[in-house]
């Protein structure tokens, strides 16, 4: 591959004759080319310029530039504008990329298990509603009590595949003791105690 100095230096006319605008004309001089790795091409900008980076990120300059260092070294080519001008700072760049990636990757993960979480004890909330709603003559203590023990085995399967104990995993579980608790008219610790013991965990 031509030597990317060598590369810059002979594409950065061209580049400035496609161009308009004394902040971009400075920006383009101040510009230092630092890798081409990846389909990026690298330009740095030093601290005390780096303000400039968008003029070099305005879609007409950052095309122009993609297309004719492209065009000579034969690939689609992304500009990527970073602070500093040595081969070190495009390593601390992508370290910063990995763990920026790195810490999106842990949200998104955390919302799906959140979503999940949210869903499956959803799906149990709504089937204690059906369930009770089945109920012939709920006002007989014999019909609830076969219910209650129903549902107090049906939480307890559900609490053993409780996928995580986190926060919200506890806060969605609670709501279903607290609405087994509602339809069987039993304190709601008790119904916890209940499930919790069918569960094996106490």
């Amino acid at each position: 591959m031509a030597d990317l100095a060598t590369v810059w230096a002979e594409t950065l006319p061209k580049i400035r004759n496609g161009v308009t605008g004394v902040g971009v004309w400075t920006a383009l001089n101040a510009s230092k080319p630092v890798a081409v790795e990846n389909g990026f091409i690298v330009l740095g900008l030093s601290s005390s310029d780096f303000e400039l980076a968008g003029h070099l990120r305005m879609p007409q300059t950052k095309k122009l530039i993609e297309s004719e260092i492209g065009a000579i070294l034969g690939q689609s080519l992304e500009l990527r504008v970073i602070e500093g001008g040595e081969a070190s700072d495009w390593d601390r760049a992508k370290r910063r990329d990995e763990e920026a990636k790195r810490l999106q990757n842990a949200a998104l993960e955390r919302a799906r298990a959140e979503a999940t979480a949210r869903t499956n004890w959803d799906h149990v909330y709504e089937t204690l509603s059906r369930k009770y709603a089945s109920i012939q003559n709920k006002s007989n203590p014999v019909q609830r009590a076969k219910f209650y023990q129903d549902a107090v085995a049906f939480l307890a399967e559900a609490r053993k595949n409780q996928g995580s104990f986190d926060d919200l995993s506890e806060r969605n579980f609670a709501r279903c003791v607290e609405r087994l608790a509602q339809y069987s008219e039993i304190g709601s610790t008790l119904v916890a105690l209940a499930v919790l013991q069918s569960a094996g965990e106490i």
